[in-house]
């Protein structure tokens, strides 16, 4: 398989996710060691003081870093097991764009790192994540294909 195929593959389980259904108009870009990860602000990711929630920061920091790592991974599903955040500043407004880097590439353990940046390209959070091989064929997920 070629590599581009592998990327196109991780895009299309990315959207396949049934949590997709919760973060509507999201796109993501998959190339060797990154992901870029956009989604439109809208209401419904509020918190009560009306900007974004941290469950949506942490959902875009993590799904960057994640497919950041998983590019290089051919084989197997990867998970999250460790994930360390900052929130910067608070969003109501505007697109957010999330890019997330391969820092370390190991046999059982990858480190990534992912940024969010408000649609003025300022830093609004950032994230490291620690993401490991399970035994799942990515072969066998409905959404890989």
């Amino acid at each position: 398989m070629r590599i581009e195929d592998h990327y196109r593959k991780l895009e299309h389980l990315y959207h396949q996710a049934n949590v997709q259904q919760l973060f509507s108009g999201s796109t993501i870009a998959v190339s060797h060691g990154k992901a870029e990860i956009t989604l439109p602000v809208d209401p419904k990711y509020f918190h009560g003081a009306q900007a974004i929630h941290g469950a949506s920061y942490f959902k875009l920091l993590d799904d960057a870093a994640y497919f950041a790592v998983a590019s290089v991974v051919k084989d197997v599903f990867i998970v999250t097991s460790s994930f360390q955040l900052n929130l910067l500043r608070p969003v109501s407004s505007g697109v957010l764009h999330a890019v997330g880097t391969l820092r370390s590439f190991g046999k059982s353990i990858s480190i990534a790192e992912s940024v969010i940046y408000n649609d003025k390209g300022k830093e609004v959070a950032f994230g490291t994540g620690q993401f490991t091989r399970t035994t799942q064929p990515l072969a066998d997920l409905k959404g890989y294909e």
